[in-house]
């Protein structure tokens, strides 16, 4: 659209100065030249009059019966001889030198260009404005024309991906390598009667690589990627998304091999007749079309439909079953030797220092995916670069990290007695912590303002982990607990913060889950009750019990309610048995605002001599 006004508007302008020079020509030639006076025109009889008195300066111009001159006053005349009466015989009687004349048969272009101006100039303008309007109605009608055109989307080539871009996730990698030997040797497959699935379905959460996984099954394959998102489908106006769709499979026909990609298929794949509006609206209809269409081609035609998603739970059963997207590709989050391989590979171009270790950040990274990594060392060479390093160094990895996970420092003048209550609160999860390293080894402690964190608490888990015992869940309760815990003993109860609220809900809900939904307690047995309910505007059933009873329901609250308290004592215990070490680190703490895991050993090591506990009210 910027290209088409660019070129446009250069016209535009020529056309405009070309009409304002026309009228300035004509303004000028009326009014800026000065012109020589008209004659006056006089009767015959006034003629002969100044002929007999002999005020006519010769000599006197005949030019038919045009009889022109001056008077010795200097005034022009003009006039004309009276049918049957001859000039020459009066002007001799009178001694009026006289000449003749041919009449004139010169064309005044003057006049005839200026009235030439004065018709075509509003006809000129007219033509303009007409065409301008013509050609809106017709852009107009050319956008109605291409709105039902899919946006799909192709990369160049200098874009183009293969397996070697992707890292991290090599089972999901080989789940999708029978699909390019499929479209590079078709009849390998098609001579023993197998068949390519027609949809393949990639399932993971939001940055785990799912796009870039379909761009290299393309790549290494050679064949036309035609990748639209989910929303593209979706108008304000009916059937818009049906003619995208149709548009979409046309182009994939006609660039065979291809693979089209549709990311966030659940914008317009979710359940049909969820919620309470019906059925018949514009995603499902959508829908619908995308479902004939994946119906209406063979497995052997070259063209491999490709979708992604976070949330598979909520697309609808049609879409799912076999001969559309009957195989799901699961994308997980890397482990430590992927994000090791991952990190690698977005470390290319970058200068790192002999103190980075992509194996440690590796480890120190549990639970992100490829995205966040990216984002990671991205943000660590922003940070060395406005601190004019020639290298990245592993400093300015972890703040980068820190900034990823909880936001950048801030500056946040706090009073010494908020300062005082945040220390304490800090240093009670980090002595649980210590205490308690299953629940994720001590990192670091802070009071410096981060995001919405007025203070934080790091711990790391030295693993990748996919299950937790039951001892370690308690341990993370316990750890959670330390905050509020520190604030009560060493405070008062009158004294406790609201910082301790999203500490709380986290205790609940892992306690809830042990109690309801794992079937770690003893008095309750084996039975769970999911605390997740269901929205209705997903397709599913909302159920406010989730086929619990309402006596079940009790005895589940109050249980988690009991074993809840019983942690909260133990974790007071815990700050009271340690409680000059704790008083000692809120001291440290506060001069400092940030520990580490050697300064607080260090500190241990000493036993207190070096820093003797002040007394804290």
């Amino acid at each position: 659209m910027e290209e088409k006004k660019a070129s446009s508007s250069p016209k535009g302008f020529i056309f405009w100065a070309i009409i304002c020079l026309l009228v300035g020509y004509y303004f000028y030639s009326y009014y800026g030249v000065e012109k020589p006076q008209k004659p006056t025109e006089i009767s015959f009889g006034e003629f002969i009059n100044y002929a007999e008195k002999g005020e006519i300066k010769p000599p006197v111009i005949i030019q038919g019966s045009v009889v022109s001159g001056k008077l010795k006053n200097e005034t022009s005349f003009l006039t004309v001889k009276e049918r049957g009466r001859m000039i020459g015989p009066i002007l001799e009687k009178y001694k009026v030198a006289y000449t003749i004349q041919e009449e004139p048969t010169t064309i005044d272009f003057g006049n005839i260009f200026s009235t030439v101006l004065i018709i075509l100039i509003p006809i000129a303008i007219f033509f303009f404005l007409f065409g301008r309007m013509i050609k809106g109605v017709s852009k107009a009608n050319s956008s109605q024309m291409t709105f039902g055109k899919a946006r799909a989307h192709e990369p160049t080539k200098k874009d183009k991906k293969t397996f070697a871009d992707v890292a991290g996730i090599d089972e999901a990698v080989e789940r999708v390598k029978d699909v390019v030997d499929f479209l590079k040797d078709p009849e390998k497959y098609s001579r023993l009667g197998a068949k390519i699935p027609k949809g393949i379905l990639l399932v993971g959460v939001p940055g785990t690589g799912k796009t870039l996984l379909a761009q290299a099954v393309a790549g290494e394959a050679d064949a036309a990627f035609l990748s639209i998102s989910g929303s593209d489908f979706v108008e304000m106006f009916v059937g818009v998304g049906a003619s995208r769709v149709r548009d979409l499979f046309l182009q994939a026909k006609t660039n065979i091999p291809s693979i089209i990609f549709i990311d966030e298929i659940d914008a317009v794949g979710r359940h049909r007749g969820a919620g309470m509006g019906g059925g018949h609206d514009e995603r499902e209809q959508t829908l619908n079309q995308i479902l004939v269409e994946m119906d209406g081609f063979e497995n052997d035609t070259g063209v491999i439909i490709m979708a992604a998603t976070n949330r598979p739970d909520i697309l609808d059963p049609a879409l799912l079953r076999p001969g559309r997207f009957d195989r799901r590709v699961v994308v997980p989050e890397p482990d430590i030797h992927g994000r090791q391989k991952i990190l690698e590979i977005h470390s290319k171009g970058k200068r790192m220092a002999e103190d980075v270790d992509l194996k440690v950040i590796a480890a120190q990274t549990a639970g992100m995916t490829g995205a966040h990594l990216k984002n990671i060392l991205n943000e660590a060479a922003i940070i060395a670069a406005k601190k004019d390093k020639n290298f990245i160094e592993l400093i300015d990895i972890e703040e980068a990290e820190e900034i990823i996970l909880v936001g950048e420092a801030r500056k946040s003048y706090l009073s010494d007695d908020n300062k005082h209550h945040i220390a304490v609160h800090e240093i009670g999860h980090t002595i649980t912590h210590i205490k308690f390293p299953k629940a994720g080894p001590f990192q670091k402690v802070s009071i410096v303002p981060r995001g919405q964190a007025l203070g934080l608490t790091w711990s790391r888990p030295d693993e990748d982990r996919v299950l937790w015992t039951k001892e370690e869940l308690e341990s993370q309760i316990i750890c959670i607990l330390g905050g509020r815990a520190a604030e009560e003993v060493i405070l008062g109860r009158e004294k406790i913060t609201t910082g301790a609220s999203n500490d709380l809900e986290r205790a609940t809900k892992i306690i809830r889950e042990m109690v309801g939904h794992w079937g770690m307690d003893d008095k309750l047995g084996l039975l769970s009750f999911p605390n997740d309910n269901e929205n209705p505007f997903l397709g599913k059933t909302s159920s406010s019990n989730n086929g619990a009873s309402v006596e079940s329901q009790n005895r589940t609250d109050n249980r988690a309610r009991e074993l809840l308290d019983g942690f909260y004592e133990k974790t007071k215990d815990i700050i009271k048995a340690n409680l000059s070490f704790v008083k000692v680190l809120i001291v440290e703490l506060i001069k400092k605002e940030t520990l580490d895991a050697k300064d607080i050993e260090k500190i241990r090591q000493s036993g207190f001599e070096a820093y003797p506990p002040e007394p804290i009210n």
